[in-house]
């Protein structure tokens, strides 16, 4: 057949005929899917539905929730999301996570825990207790075990910066090599002035929570991770919580990945090599009492356990010690900071939750009325330009349940 120029199209190739061109309509990506393994009972589909489309939203590669409901975990899920740019290992219900500031409530329980043992006092002085000096600033010895618990130390992060965070000034103001440890933290929060005087002002401190960490160790004479394991986690069969480490070579097996689209100077050697923030842009083990504990959501919801069964860990008398209003009295929203855990008096009940986040870190926990308690935690957290985490919680708790399930998990997880 001849086929005429005026039917020809010219490629790179050369000339070929128009009825060889046939223009076929591409074929769509398939759109990633959310895995999830683990139970979710069909009375749940609704918390199930909302974990799927917030961690798809936020591109949220490996994360878990578990929920709750008067003692029996009724939901345990494990979620994997992976649009395609990275490898993404698998995650189960009981795959540890680093918690970050969920640490905190189990650090305050092992103190409430010392003093319901006779071993502390909740008025003791923390400068005498752990050797430090107040020749800088003498209102430190105003600084009371209570006063760490609620925040009220006299630190401030917004003006002094974070402590647990200036690896590298601390190093450099000590001359010492990194990494550093507790003691130069000690040491070089000593040498500084208090932002404010002591129970007058509630400010967020991880450092206050730190040293928390070396009154435990001191007064028990166990290591702080040892002395929370015996006497907190063991009685509610909680056995694979535990401090979490720096580096990624050095995770435990299974344990998440976290993801983050930051990078810092390394703080866990002089190698000045610039790391992902989350594997070695922080020192894990400095973090232990304030946010360096690996749970997974089911050891999460299992721990609320402590303080809704009383003589388990804690008589009556500590949780009501616990959750007790600070001295600085209730905030503009009528919520309190309790031990290691926000706290809000509800008709015939008390709420409590507590947040966590750190570079590749998201975590949620929440108890409150009707025995609903949840944990949830993600493996990134919120970075510029990503939406919104914070708003998780009331999503949480505007998902509407007709009826509950009757089955309980625990048996299967513990």
């Amino acid at each position: 057949m001849t086929v005429s120029r005026r039917t020809l199209l010219k490629t790179g190739a050369g000339l070929l005929p128009a009825a060889a061109l046939v223009t076929r309509p591409a074929q769509a990506a398939p759109v990633p899917a959310v895995e999830a393994n683990g139970v979710a009972p069909s009375q749940l589909a609704g918390f199930d539905n909302l974990m799927k489309k917030f961690v798809k939203d936020r591109n949220i590669s490996q994360s878990q929730l578990a929920i709750m409901k008067n003692g029996r975990i009724v939901l345990a899920r494990a979620y994997r999301y992976n649009d395609g740019s990275r490898a993404v290992p698998a995650i189960t219900p009981t795959s540890q996570m680093r918690i970050a500031s969920l640490s905190k409530n189990i650090t305050a329980a092992a103190i409430m825990r010392l003093v319901q043992d006779g071993k502390l006092s909740l008025s003791a002085k923390v400068a005498p207790l752990l050797g430090l000096s107040t020749t800088t600033d003498p209102r430190l010895a105003q600084v009371t075990v209570l006063r760490l618990i609620h925040h009220l130390g006299g630190w401030d992060r917004d003006v002094s910066k974070d402590q647990l965070w200036l690896d590298h000034t601390i190093a450099a103001a000590l001359d010492v090599p990194l990494p550093i440890g507790h003691a130069e933290i000690m040491k070089y929060g000593s040498q500084r002035r208090l932002d404010h005087d002591p129970g007058t002002k509630m400010v967020y401190s991880n450092y206050g929570y730190m040293l928390l960490g070396r009154i435990i160790a001191k007064v028990s004479g166990q290591s702080y991770e040892s002395y929370v394991r015996a006497k907190l986690l063991a009685p509610l069969g909680i056995t694979r919580m535990r401090l979490g480490r720096s580096l990624r070579a050095e995770a435990f097996p299974g344990e998440a990945i976290y993801e983050s689209k930051y990078t810092n100077k390394s703080v866990v050697d002089a190698s000045g090599k610039v790391l992902p923030y989350p594997y070695g842009g922080f020192n894990m083990p400095n973090q232990d009492a304030n946010g360096g504990w690996l749970a997974s959501a089911v050891d999460l919801v299992r721990w609320t356990l402590a303080m809704d069964r009383p003589g388990k860990v804690l008589s009556s008398a500590s949780i009501a010690k616990l959750i007790a209003k600070p001295e600085t009295g209730v905030n503009e929203f009528g919520s309190w900071y309790g031990g290691g855990i926000w706290v809000r008096q509800v008709p015939g009940n008390v709420n409590t939750w507590h947040n966590g986040s750190m570079p590749g870190t998201y975590t949620y926990l929440c108890r409150i009325q009707n025995g609903f308690s949840y944990a949830a935690c993600f493996n990134r957290r919120e970075e510029q330009g990503s939406p919104d985490f914070d708003g998780f919680s009331e999503l949480m708790n505007k998902v509407p349940v007709s009826s509950w399930p009757t089955g309980d998990l625990t048996s299967r997880y513990f």
